[in-house]
């Protein structure tokens, strides 16, 4: 288990090593970590999209005997969005399925953070306003925002 777990860490920090704090979206939340995901787990699920995973980091560290705040990485999607963005660049398969990591920073206080959608397909033959890149970044907005209780 531990195994499949630091090859999945790997995987997630290896595609979403690119993204600059500038391209990052927070999103503050008032509730624990385990409870913001509880609700953007039942958001996603809610709008019909697959989670296909969750990463638990602090647990990870834990499991190595080193201390990392509450962090949990959520990777959902629903293929509808992201089979068009890899019909145009097969390459935004490396961003997809979408990622929000939950995580309390240094001073206690809890966030959703996700990358901007348009910046994350940057660098492929994505045109910024494809209708699918709108979509994916509303949804993000949405689902972040009722996970955060606002």
């Amino acid at each position: 288990m531990t195994r499949i777990w630091a090859l999945a860490t790997a995987a997630v920090v290896a595609l979403t090593g690119a993204a600059g704090a500038d391209d990052m979206i927070k999103v503050k939340s008032a509730a624990s970590v385990p409870d913001t995901m509880a609700a953007l787990t039942a958001a996603v699920e809610g709008a019909g999209a697959t989670v296909f995973a969750t990463v638990d980091h602090a647990a990870g560290a834990a499991s190595v005997d080193l201390t990392l705040a509450p962090s949990q990485l959520l990777i959902f999607g629903n293929p509808k969005l992201g089979t068009p963005a890899m019909q145009d660049d097969p390459l935004a398969g490396v961003f997809l399925p979408l990622r929000v990591l939950v995580y309390e920073d240094s001073h206690g206080q809890v966030y959703l953070a996700y990358e901007e959608v348009d910046e994350m397909f940057d660098d492929l033959d994505i045109d910024d306003d494809a209708p699918y890149v709108k979509t994916m970044a509303g949804a993000l907005k949405k689902l972040t925002a009722a996970a955060a209780g606002n």
